[in-house]
């Protein structure tokens, strides 16, 4: 009885089995087709990212090997291209080259080439703060104090590997300003901080027993 009752059962699973595919068979091959474009269009998006990184990173390299001091416009506007294209990896690095070689000397443009780079790519979160503490470097030597800090306010306000970085560049902004009490204040914060780089942790307390300690 137990028997017959289990292929009863079996049965009737079965047919209700049968007749769910048989019923909804529109939509299961619907199902499967949308699957299988997503899956084309996520591989074909990823060629084409892959084959336009490809581009970028020859387009950076050729501009780089072919740079002289007799075609620094040039080499300028290809950068500035590049940047436009907003690559995460070769517009910041066209910026970077930009600014070694001092081939633009508006600070202003120069800034809305960081403001590309920082607010319009979409980054790692570490490597979009490397990219804010390397803007704070460039305007430290001519920017205000209100400006500086502005720059610096996410990396300070996280608990970002770059932190120390940007306490000591604002400990020694202040120093060179000789506002001492605000130097020694960032300082002491590198010394306080759990994960400060090393080195500065050294360099500040050095800073603070021989500079200003009272």
């Amino acid at each position: 009885m137990d028997e017959d009752t289990a292929i009863i059962n079996s049965n009737t699973r079965n047919d209700k089995i049968k007749n769910f595919f048989v019923n909804n068979k529109r939509l299961l091959i619907t199902i499967i087709l949308l699957i299988i474009f997503l899956l084309i269009s996520y591989f074909t998006f990823a060629e084409y990212k892959q084959k336009k990184s490809l581009k970028i990173s020859d387009q950076y390299n050729s501009i780089i090997a072919e740079y002289s001091e007799s075609n620094k416009e040039i080499t300028k506007n290809k950068l500035i291209e590049l940047i436009d294209k907003k690559d995460p990896t070769y517009s910041p690095l066209s910026l970077y080259f930009i600014i070694d070689k001092k081939l633009i000397s508006d600070e202003l443009i120069i800034n809305d080439l960081f403001d590309i780079v920082i607010e319009d790519i979409s980054q790692k979160k570490e490597i979009k703060n490397l990219i804010i503490y390397k803007k704070a470097l460039y305007n430290a030597n001519f920017t205000n104090e209100n400006d500086l800090l502005k720059i610096l306010k996410p990396i300070i306000n996280s608990d970002s590997v770059w932190k120390s970085h940007a306490l000591y560049l604002m400990a020694e902004y202040f120093y060179s300003k000789n506002q001492k009490e605000k130097s020694k204040e960032f300082f002491n914060q590198i010394i306080s901080l759990e994960n400060a780089n090393q080195d500065f942790k050294i360099e500040s307390q050095k800073r603070l027993n021989r500079d200003l300690s009272e």
